[in-house]
């Protein structure tokens, strides 16, 4: 059974471009629910640790020094089928194959610049959340 919760994060590239505001939108008109939201800087061993599955491939030094690099915001998303439906929200890692309309195709920069992350399965979205946000931060209505 698909999980109803989900977690993303506005990574530094939009959060530079001033692009929070139009992601939130794009999600709420999409019949997310945001249950949990916060800014906030990472460190590098933070960032380390949250990407740490990629640890031995080569671009992992250069994602961790990207994800530090400013603030990110991150956010627990509520909704029936809630990671399928996100990740096709959100296009394509790659914006130059992502589907018209989608989080990436409108505000992402590159593959390495990509505007959000979305996790991949209900298990990963339930180890992001808990990354992020204790059960208090967290809410339903």
């Amino acid at each position: 059974m698909a999980g109803n919760r989900t977690f993303t994060m506005i990574k530094p590239d939009a959060v530079r471009a001033g692009h929070i505001g139009a992601i939130l939108e794009k999600i709420n008109a999409a019949g997310f629910k945001i249950v949990a939201m916060k800014m906030e800087q990472l460190s590098p061993q933070k960032a380390g640790d949250f990407y740490a599955v990629h640890r031995e491939r080569p671009f992992y030094q250069e994602l961790v020094e990207f994800m530090s690099s400013g603030p990110i915001v991150a956010v627990v998303l509520e909704k029936d089928n809630a990671v399928e439906d996100f990740r096709k929200l959100i296009g394509a890692t790659n914006p130059a194959e992502a589907a018209p309309g989608t989080i990436r195709a409108l505000f992402a920069k590159s593959i390495g610049e990509n505007a959000v992350h979305g996790a991949d399965s209900d298990e990963n979205a339930a180890r992001e959340i808990a990354f992020h946000f204790s059960q208090l931060e967290q809410f339903s209505y």
